[in-house]
């Protein structure tokens, strides 16, 4: 895998009917793009001078920006996203403009968003409208197949559009509320729709498929659209990458699904245009007046998307990212463009569909009649998902074939979650409120790694490929009636792995949260002794209570100038442990050389979302940068692959 790519700085000077434009390449994309969404939109999304309603198209561009947050902790971006989806979404879950009765699947792609902030917040309200869009699926009419319709008024019509809006969503609620069988309906709605609609000379689908074949685009014999559009197959291949994000491991469908993506972007690849990267908003087409065929913003943003991130989780061959690299290339050559203090994304299709009134006949006449604007939100939402991905592209190589474990065995606390199910938490990879690790498992994604937890106790045979192991926070009877304490077993076993070259993060909390005495043990194999006192106990809001200033060429934190942390215990050294950071003769963090390991130590969780995630302390404390840098260095340090 390419560790560096597109690092360019390109000025590109061209005319149109507004005038002189400047293609800006230089830096970060997506921030570019956002600052405008947010001055475009400052308050709600009302679109064509209409007052704003619950459309898709704000899901779109919310998805990005909740890319932009995971990828730079700047809280900005999740502040715009509550403040857009608390204009409609009102304080008992209902959802202002919101009609369950059109059972139209584009009002489901917006549930995303309430999943997102209901797992940061906490909040009731957004988990109260998530269940009202789960219960428009529960009712949505199906085709007799059992796929559902794109809306009531278009009955029996499956639309690749529909897999986008309504299956990612419908994936990650049932992933929260235990919905085991729901996968078996939302991956058989892909390989159905794929069945009907691909072409088996190209490999692309069609638009849309009427399964009763009486719509006059229908073809007699297939029910299908005339052609291949491209944003159509945009959304399918979006849905796909979204849609296994919380698909079970272990489904047996799973596998179908990623087959699925495969043919599809082996087909969409075939299509780029091998000049300037782009896709056309027709493909495949040769028909009469094909040189009216535009290539087209949006679909080559979804296609790079797809594509980056099919690479990114392992789904697609890395020689697919050339295909995404030039794709995203194109869009940055050919649409974005830096014009009077503002970054704007001009070539997306306003919209295509089927049928309607006045009636829309799927020509590749009808296509083309469509208006072609500047800063469609479908568009800019598209961007951002690309260019996120493709921001995270050129470090990915630096994790590669690295296995990162946490423990969750000895740090096993439990409760009932909202669906009456008693579950794991805390400090979990999954989790994105304040006490999860979901920023740190995202800065993992990002150096190519997809963490995972270990129920078991550790052992010479479930390390044998680990190349980092996260200890954190043991529990203890105040914490876990029924606590799994750590053993000598244990200890010989971890001991054992690191000398054998594992990276061991040992993290433990202040005097009252965390159990000290066999936690010790095994600390004290490697020189460290966790001392049962609390410092840095910060009162209220009084950040600088908490802080550390970072020194010069530290060895870890290399970009991170100053954190925060709070109520953690210091540590006692002795050979082979070595302080890493100390303030006032006691040693807040410390490294220590094993073998072929290396052990890292610090007295405090630290880097749970409360304190990464941007929401709550000042800027000026770079929790995030240093999260950062930890992970580069622990993955560094690392020899097991």
């Amino acid at each position: 895998m390419k560790k560096t790519l597109f690092i360019l700085i390109l000025l590109t000077v061209v005319n149109s009917s507004e005038g002189q434009r400047t293609s800006f390449r230089s830096g970060p994309q997506a921030a570019k793009l956002a600052a405008t969404i947010m001055n475009t939109w400052k308050d709600s999304f009302a679109l064509d001078g209409k007052p704003a309603k619950w459309t898709y198209d704000m899901g779109v561009i919310l998805k990005g920006f909740e890319g932009l947050w995971m990828n730079t902790g700047d809280a900005t971006y999740f502040n715009y996203i509550q403040q857009q989806m608390d204009f409609f979404v009102q304080n008992d879950g209902t959802i202002k403009t919101y009609k369950p009765d059109e059972y139209n699947i584009d009002h489901i792609n917006n549930g995303k968003l309430l999943l997102l902030l209901y797992r940061v917040t906490l909040k009731e309200k957004y988990l109260k409208a998530a269940k009202l869009l789960r219960q428009q699926l529960q009712t949505h009419p199906r085709t007799n197949e059992g796929s559902f319709w794109h809306k009531k008024i278009y009955p029996y019509q499956v639309w690749l559009d529909g897999l986008y809006m309504g299956q990612p969503f419908y994936a990650e609620y049932a992933s929260l509320a235990h919905e085991d069988t729901a996968f078996n309906d939302i991956a058989y709605q892909f390989i159905r729709i794929e069945k009907h609609a691909r072409d088996p000379k190209t490999g692309l689908l069609y638009h849309a498929w009427d399964e009763s074949k009486q719509m006059k685009w229908a073809d007699p014999v297939t029910g299908c659209s005339p052609l291949f559009w491209a944003r159509a197959m945009g959304w399918y291949a979006t849905a796909l990458v979204d849609v296994l994000d919380h698909f079970p491991d272990g489904h047996p469908q799973r596998k179908e699904l990623i087959a699925i993506l495969q043919r599809l972007t082996t087909a969409i690849s075939k299509e780029q245009d091998p000049g300037n990267g782009l896709w056309k908003d027709i493909l495949h087409y040769n028909g009469e007046d094909k040189e009216k065929n535009y290539v087209e913003a949006s679909a080559s943003c979804q296609f790079v998307y797809a594509i980056a991130k099919g690479v990114r989780k392992g789904y697609l061959p890395v020689s697919m990212l050339s295909v995404a690299q030039k794709g995203y290339n194109g869009i940055l050559n050919r649409f974005v463009m830096y014009e009077n203090g503002q970054t704007n994304l001009y070539g997306t299709v306003k919209v295509s569909g089927l049928g309607g009134n006045p009636y829309r006949d799927g020509s590749f006449t009808y296509y083309m009649s469509e208006p072609v604007i500047k800063n469609d939100p479908k568009g800019m939402g598209a961007f951002l998902l690309a260019a996120n991905e493709m921001e995270m592209i050129p470090t990915l190589s630096i994790g590669k074939s690295k296995k990162v474990v946490m423990d969750n065995y000895f740090n096993r606390e439990t409760h009932e979650d909202a669906f009456g199910k008693k579950v794991v938490f805390h400090y979990k990879w999954n989790e994105k409120d304040n006490g999860g690790y979901g920023f740190v498992n995202h800065i993992f994604n990002k150096y190519g790694v997809s963490p995972t937890l270990l129920d078991e106790a550790p052992t010479a045979n479930n390390l044998k490929n680990v190349s980092v192991y996260f200890l954190i926070d043991p529990d203890w009877p105040k914490e876990n009636k029924t606590p799994n304490y750590i053993e000598p077993s244990h200890i010989d076993a971890l001991y054992n792995y690191v000398k054998n070259g594992g990276v061991l993060v040992m993290m433990a909390n202040d005097s009252n949260n965390v159990e000290f005495t066999n936690y010790n043990k095994l600390a004290a194999r490697f020189g460290i002794h966790w001392n049962e006192n609390m410092r840095h106990d910060v009162i209220d809001n009084q950040f600088e209570q908490g802080k550390l200033l970072i020194p010069e060429n530290h060895p870890i934190f290399k970009t991170a100038k100053a954190v925060f942390i709070k109520q953690l215990c210091t540590q006692t050294l002795s050979k082979p442990a070595n302080s890493v950071y100390s303030e006032n003769g006691e040693v807040i963090m410390s490294v220590s050389k094993v073998g072929k390991g290396t052990v890292f130590a610090v007295g405090d969780p630290w880097f749970y979302n409360e304190y990464v995630d941007g929401r709550k302390i000042p800027a000026i404390y770079q929790n995030y940068k240093a999260a950062e840098d930890l992970v580069q260095w622990l993955l560094k340090q690392a020899v097991i692959k």
